[in-house]
């Protein structure tokens, strides 16, 4: 899936200035999402459960909403905003529109995934969720376009949170695995919807891309020719019948 151009790959100053917009965009963006989720200094004023997920309960729907804003403790809190921090820049600066438009399918999802697999009378929060759906939405997009800008965001994403591939099964307790489950399918189905939002950046195409098929001759092709079609290098000659010769008699003998 790349757009074949004869043009060569811009490299311009107007190009490299437009790239750094879209990554410091990218970063703005991440950090007020960060400072978003950072209500947590404000949670010891409420009682939070009623703003979490609780599964199988019509009252922790509500938390579809509001529980990847609300953390369990300080370490939760840092871990899931340096995740959002790389993630959501990383995302953002590759795929601008594509993330936009993912965003809330990442978000609802893992709280759907929450509320459907959790334990009842359980509750879940945290942003680890929204995390999950951002780096297998950037993971499935590089398998998906296959352009360089993608699979390079893919294999920065694996190097960094390459984790998150075995989180999404149970593994600790205390760990909403129910919501990383929930993220990381959302995010994968929104790389498929949106894989085209963004466009694909040019792709430089070689002279022998360009060769035409019918100027290669035929003991090139893969197909060798029929046995009628191969010239003849050397005939055999022709049959020739014997000559009888005639000896004279021998002395004394008639014929």
């Amino acid at each position: 899936m790349q757009l074949p151009t004869e043009a060569p790959v811009p490299d311009t100053p107007a190009q490299r200035k437009a790239d750094r917009r879209r990554l410091l965009r990218a970063l703005n963006a991440s950090l007020a999402f960060v400072l978003l989720v950072a209500v947590f200094a404000a949670q010891s004023s409420f009682d939070v459960r009623a703003f979490t997920v609780q599964p199988w309960s019509l009252h922790g729907l509500i938390g579809l909403l509001t529980a990847p804003l609300l953390h369990g403790s300080v370490e939760h809190l840092a871990a899931n905003a340096t995740s959002l921090l790389l993630l959501g820049t990383l995302a953002g600066a590759v795929y601008p529109k594509a993330t936009v438009r993912a965003l809330p399918i990442v978000w609802i999802g893992s709280g759907i995934g929450a509320w459907l697999l959790g334990d009842p009378g359980s509750y879940h929060l945290g942003a680890s969720g929204v995390t999950h759906g951002l780096m297998f939405l950037v993971m499935t997009l590089g398998l998906l376009r296959r352009d360089r800008p993608s699979i390079a965001a893919a294999m920065i994403a694996f190097l960094l949170y390459g984790g998150m591939l075995l989180t999404v099964l149970p593994r600790e307790i205390g760990v909403s695995w129910q919501a990383h489950l929930g993220g990381a399918v959302a995010g994968v189905i929104a790389a498929f919807v949106f894989r085209l939002r963004d466009p694909l950046p040019p792709r430089k195409r070689y002279s022998w891309e360009d060769e035409d098929e019918s100027m290669v001759p035929a003991h090139e092709e893969l197909e060798p020719p029929s046995p009628r079609e191969v010239p003849v290098l050397w005939n055999r000659p022709e049959h020739q019948t014997g000559v009888v010769l005639r000896f004279p008699p021998r002395n004394g003998q008639e014929e």
